[in-house]
């Protein structure tokens, strides 16, 4: 399976917000459309992405300041590592997990035009996998038809 193939199960739907915004700002997007990432747009490109886990990191190095005045832009995480829709699913987990990334934003042609979760492509192998050996047990007891 593939990153196109997962995408068109789950949707494409990318949660933005402008860098200029706050932090606090995002935090209430993110809680409001439970959601724990969302992409970082400047004059309407792509430029990062906001985590829950930039979320701690900017509350231990701001520690006492208030979220409503650091701006996104100077805590996001802009070295993005992205996927393609041709992408195997099975690479794609093999990245996520050994770069300690639990959010990978797809791209094409220059554009994110969705978002992977570790969650969603877990969710999807499982099912696979599943249907798989439920398949091979009708196979081997001679019930499958």
């Amino acid at each position: 399976m593939n990153v196109k193939e997962l995408l068109q199960t789950k949707g494409k739907d990318v949660v933005s917000i402008d860098a200029g915004s706050s932090v606090e700002d995002a935090i209430r997007i993110m809680g409001g459309r439970k959601i724990s990432a969302i992409m970082v747009t400047e004059n309407s490109r792509s430029i990062g992405i906001f985590t829950e886990r930039d979320v701690v990191r900017c509350y231990l190095t701001n520690e006492g300041k208030s979220f409503k005045g650091i701006v996104l832009k100077d805590v996001i995480t802009t070295n993005l590592i992205v996927a393609q829709m041709d992408d195997d699913l099975n690479n794609i987990m093999s990245i996520m997990v050994e770069k300690n990334i639990r959010h990978l934003p797809v791209v094409e042609g220059g554009n994110v035009i969705g978002m992977l979760s570790i969650r969603d492509i877990i969710q999807t192998q499982v099912g696979r996998l599943t249907s798989e050996i439920h398949y091979l047990k009708d196979y081997i007891t001679g019930s499958y038809t």
